[in-house]
């Protein structure tokens, strides 16, 4: 994009000027409002205003869930080490990949105590994640450099998902794991509404060198849905995993009473295993193209009596 047609955007959108100062500034925003902030958000991203009073696509109902379902046990969900012991509970601890430590900064981590490979990731947010594959090449210092600057971010004020707002952050040590790839670890990620899904997709290609993530969205008969949302479809032929059936099951199970929850779960050499707790996909914020799919997702969307 030229500087001018970066410029015309802002002129059309002057929102995204607004978006711009809390990206680069981002005490700012913690002075606004919870639905100023989502108000600016949104429209910085659509061109359109944010409806609250009778949402219709499925972005907008995210926003609505935001700031009117306020249950406290969503924060325990999204908590990376206590959602474990919660769906340990209720599906059974085999699903679980191993905790191998939890910290409460960096500098009590005692890699002496750590395997060859392993994960390190924070509790509290989206890609505080570093991967090992061989602690003699680690880089401590970047490895320290990166986990401690997402300890001190509050993942809460970024998009206004209110379950993050009183995570205590800790870091957490897990087992290294990878599936039958060899490099990395596809996500099952299953759109459950009320306890039932509903759509799901496949995240593939993450972390690979001159390779964007790929998305592939499926009906609950793995038929494949045509459109994107964030990240293109792959053009390899992925096949629908023996165990896609048990996930969905385990993820309506999860989800039960919960009006929109996607539930993720990978599939390890024929094991399953889960992932985490999502209930604002893309923080609400990412188009479907073509447009028809964010209204049909959002009529799988049963909005609740507000909280407040």
């Amino acid at each position: 994009m030229t500087k001018h047609d970066y410029i015309t955007k802002i002129i059309k959108n002057p929102y995204k000027l607004i978006k711009y100062a809390f990206d680069n500034a981002p005490y700012l925003s913690t002075f606004v409002p919870d639905k100023v902030y989502l108000k600016i958000i949104y429209r910085s991203k659509f061109g359109r205003k944010l409806d609250l009073k009778n949402p219709q696509t499925y972005n907008e109902k995210l926003q609505w869930l935001k700031l009117y379902d306020h249950k406290e046990i969503y924060t325990t969900l999204v908590d990376k080490q206590l959602v474990k012991k919660y769906v340990s509970n209720i599906i059974g601890e085999e699903y679980i990949i191993p905790t191998l430590a939890s910290y409460n900064s960096f500098d009590e981590i005692d890699f002496g105590e750590l395997p060859d490979k392993f994960v390190l990731k924070t509790t509290h947010d989206s890609g505080g994640v570093v991967i090992c594959t061989d602690k003699a090449t680690l880089d401590i210092q970047e490895t320290k450099k990166v986990l401690t600057s997402h300890l001190k971010k509050s993942f809460f004020y970024q998009g206004r998902e209110w379950p993050y707002k009183n995570i205590n952050p800790k870091l957490i040590a897990e087992k290294y794991m990878v599936d039958e790839s060899g490099y990395e670890l596809k996500d099952y990620k299953f759109f459950c509404f009320n306890g039932t899904a509903k759509a799901m997709f496949i995240a593939s290609d993450r972390g690979m060198c001159n390779e964007e993530t790929k998305f592939d969205f499926y009906d609950m008969e793995f038929n494949h849905l045509p459109f994107t949302n964030g990240h293109p479809n792959s053009t390899k032929n992925i096949k629908k995993p023996k165990s896609f059936d048990k996930m969905k099951q385990l993820a309506e199970i999860l989800s039960k009473d919960i009006p929109q929850v996607r539930v993720d779960f990978y599939d390890i050499n024929g094991k399953i295993y889960f992932g985490e707790m999502t209930f604002f996909h893309w923080g609400g914020f990412v188009p479907f193209e073509p447009e028809f799919w964010d209204y049909e997702f959002g009529s799988w969307i049963q909005l609740p009596k507000p909280d407040k």
